[in-house]
């Protein structure tokens, strides 16, 4: 083996165990300032032995593959966001439907994210309407703000021109039927997000 080879291989051992001490994925300027070159950067993900999730964000390759890698590449990407709405109901299994964007909530005035990969579909909120409601659950180890179950159905709601009135209607319904029914929690954030008129009279029908 050549000293320029036994150099490399000695790179990409440290890297890896820097990558594993921080869970396995990083930003690139994370990665940077932790003492790795970006040439070991762009070398192991050319050999394979890291995975770029979208552009400036790695992942070690050795780890299982990821459950739910849009998820996982927003919350790195876009710490301040939150996940909402589609993303939200089918996180918490609440909707047939497959979203084929990210649903993310930011605070209004927030810059738009600027990302390559996944696509995703911005929605500004104010006030308590963004602070309010707010989890955050591991998703493939890393950890990932998203609206709590009774918020998001409000949200639904609020935004129903947005993914339609049958989409929040059937989630309710879902939540009926597999969950305690939480009607002060459900009627608080209709409060907040301004639709308690729209959505109470649905719940009743439901219980």
């Amino acid at each position: 083996m050549t000293p320029k080879s036994i150099r490399k291989n000695n790179a990409f051992a440290a890297t890896k165990q820097v990558f594993r001490r921080h869970g396995g994925v990083l930003r690139a300027s994370e990665a940077i300032g932790l003492g790795i070159h970006p040439r070991t950067l762009y070398a192991m993900r050319d050999a394979g032995e890291l995975e770029q999730l979208s552009r400036g964000l790695y992942r070690l390759a050795e780890l299982p593959p990821l459950g739910n890698p849009d998820l996982v590449a927003v919350a790195l990407k876009v710490p301040n966001g939150v996940i909402c709405l589609i993303s939200a109901l089918a996180y918490h299994e609440l909707t047939t439907q497959i979203p084929h964007e990210v649903y993310l909530a930011l605070p209004r005035g927030a810059e738009p994210p600027r990302l390559d990969y996944p696509p995703v579909r911005t929605f500004w909120f104010t006030g308590q309407a963004f602070t309010e409601g707010i989890v955050i659950r591991k998703v493939d180890s890393v950890p990932v703000r998203i609206y709590d179950v009774e918020k998001t159905l409000a949200d639904c709601f609020k935004y129903r021109n947005k993914v339609g009135l049958d989409t929040a209607v059937e989630a309710l319904k879902r939540y009926v039927a597999k969950r305690r029914v939480k009607v002060d929690s459900l009627m608080a954030y209709a409060r907040i997000c301004r639709v308690e008129k729209v959505m109470r009279p649905y719940l009743e029908a439901l219980l």
